[in-house]
């Protein structure tokens, strides 16, 4: 949890400063060298830490990469940064290549403080991969890339376990991108593979693209079901202990800051509700955990509830009765595949007193 919430606090700073932070030094400071503290190194000790580690390779002197990350005289990490609005490639990446064949360093980070690309030497020893085998991207953080990230911190920093894993890691995100390819728009050989087991029939090109829709939809209902059971058994302890409270109540303690994001989904939700309600009966109050949307400013009738305060996921929650699921959206624009909710939910608003 610790680690979560560093990461979050990480992820805030980008999202206030990012136009700010625009040279490779400022990403140094105010970014990368921060996320190493959250690591457990000690940035301000330059035997754990060394900035602009120096190793001539070959026919080219003086060259610098910007840490190394030391284990008493042993280098275990490289790390080159770039500045926060660059878009980071392989290309980026040429004295890590070159410094991974010269030292004992077994894993190099290219990062421009917003993403962090891990690379080892997976495929041929001694020489650094063309790919990475783990990126963190502090602007979208997943409960598995916490898990990842904790076997690189200081206190549990294993480099052996760490490559060995380096390669599962990499197929698992090479696997990931075929699924989602598969996902999105499924392959002749997908839509004959599922097709022959539940069509006695010929696959005739209609019959394949009819396949090829349904396949689309279910892989959709599928997450879509994992999630929303695994959310209910997770937030079911919650759901109870909010019943016990009055609704939507509001925040007594200050501090709470309305997001553009709130707002935009606020809107949206106003922009379905209009179809039922005059729009002026919508409105928001917001909290320090959730942006409750209420029907007629009454914590009674609450409408839905926007988890946006989270840097690691965002949650719409809908409401029939008194019991509220949780769906997970990317942005505000996602509610809109919820209108179907919404509506039933102000129908059942309308007619309570």
């Amino acid at each position: 949890m610790e680690l979560e919430a560093a990461l979050g606090e990480l992820s805030k700073k980008i999202k206030e400063h990012r136009e700010v932070l625009l040279t490779e030094e400022a990403a140094k400071t105010a970014l990368v060298m921060p996320f190493l503290q959250v690591l457990g190194y000690n940035v301000f000790n330059p035997s754990e830490v060394v900035p602009e580690f120096t190793c001539d390779v070959g026919t080219k002197k003086g060259e610098k990469v910007d840490y190394a990350i030391c284990n008493g005289e042993k280098i275990e990490m490289l790390i080159e940064c770039k500045p926060a609005n660059s878009e980071l490639s392989v290309n980026h990446a040429s004295q890590l290549f070159r410094y991974f064949a010269t030292t004992a360093a077994r894993l190099a980070i290219l990062t421009n403080g917003v993403v962090y690309k891990f690379y080892s030497d997976v495929e041929t020893p001694n020489v650094m991969d063309n790919k990475p085998f783990f990126v963190l991207d502090l602007d979208n953080v997943k409960k598995s890339d916490i898990r990842t990230l904790s076997g690189f911190a200081k206190g549990t920093f294993d480099i052996e376990m760490i490559v060995k894993e380096a390669g599962k890691l990499k197929l698992q995100s090479l696997l990931l991108q075929e699924l989602q390819k598969e996902f999105a728009d499924p392959s002749d050989d997908l839509i004959r593979l599922i097709g022959k087991r539940v069509h006695n029939g010929h696959l005739t090109a209609s019959v394949k693209e009819t396949f090829k829709a349904l396949i689309v939809n279910s892989f959709q209902a599928l997450v879509r079901d994992s999630v929303n059971e695994r959310l209910t058994s997770a937030l079911s302890a919650t759901n109870t202990a909010d019943d016990e409270q009055p609704a939507d109540v509001g925040d007594e303690e200050g501090g709470v800051e309305t997001t553009d994001e709130e707002i935009t989904g606020f809107n949206i939700i106003r922009a379905i509700g209009a179809q039922k309600v005059d729009i002026e009966r919508i409105v928001m109050r917001d909290s320090k955990s959730y942006c409750a949307i209420l029907l007629d400013d009454n914590n009674r009738k609450t409408i839905a509830r926007l988890w946006f305060n989270s840097p690691t996921a965002r949650y719409l929650g809908t409401f029939s009765g008194k019991d509220e699921t949780r769906v997970g959206v990317v942005g505000p624009v996602d509610i809109y595949k919820h209108s179907k909710a919404i509506l039933a939910r102000l129908d059942e608003l309308a007619g309570s007193r």
